[in-house]
């Protein structure tokens, strides 16, 4: 029996000390009366996606792999600084929550246009969208759209003059698990930015 397709992104991580002050952030929403409003994502699994790839056929993971190598080439470590929340695609009709990337969006976007040549070569067609960087938190499409736009105020409130930085040091490329419960990411090979 063949193996299943693989569930892949591509994303830059998040390194402990960043996911500890993101948590200490985000329980306070989530445990308010507000925070009921959206599913939060678990602490562990938040990472700063570049580009979702879906499902891929595993004898195609390999040619993924070296894509990413040549995307990310000798792209050199960078300081990435979340400050802030928002939600997309407004406050007021939120789909998603997000923390804000203050520094080093200039880079990941680089990084996200730079996989695209490389990606579409295999098949994946470019994004039809502009890059957007940011740190998913939470998803709030299926609450309602007040209960919704009360768990993006109440991230935006509490974001306010909050913040943390880290060297964003590597790219993965993931393999996303889904089961019942909240899905697993495994990190399938990893490029390290240059020093």
């Amino acid at each position: 029996m063949p193996e299943a397709a693989h569930r892949l992104f591509v994303a830059v991580p998040v390194p402990p000390h960043a996911l500890d002050a993101c948590r200490d952030l985000l329980e306070g929403v989530r445990r308010g009366p507000a925070g009921r409003g959206a599913r939060w994502v678990r602490t562990e699994n938040l990472h700063l996606t570049l580009r979702f790839l879906g499902a891929t056929q595993p004898e195609r993971v390999p040619a993924v792999a070296d894509a990413l190598r040549a995307g990310v080439g000798a792209t050199p470590a960078f300081r990435v600084r979340l400050a802030g929340g928002g939600a997309f695609p407004s406050a007021t009709r939120p789909r998603a929550l997000w923390l804000g990337i203050q520094e080093g969006a200039t880079e990941l976007a680089a990084i996200a246009a730079a996989l695209e040549a490389p990606l579409a070569g295999l098949g994946w067609p470019p994004e039809g969208r502009p890059f957007r960087a940011h740190l998913t938190v939470a998803r709030a499409d299926a609450a309602s759209i007040a209960d919704g736009a009360r768990a993006a105020a109440a991230l935006v409130a509490a974001a306010a003059g909050w913040e943390t930085a880290f060297d964003a040091d590597r790219v993965i490329l993931y393999r996303s698990h889904l089961r019942a419960g909240p899905p697993v990411y495994e990190p399938v090979v990893e490029v390290p930015l240059a020093r």
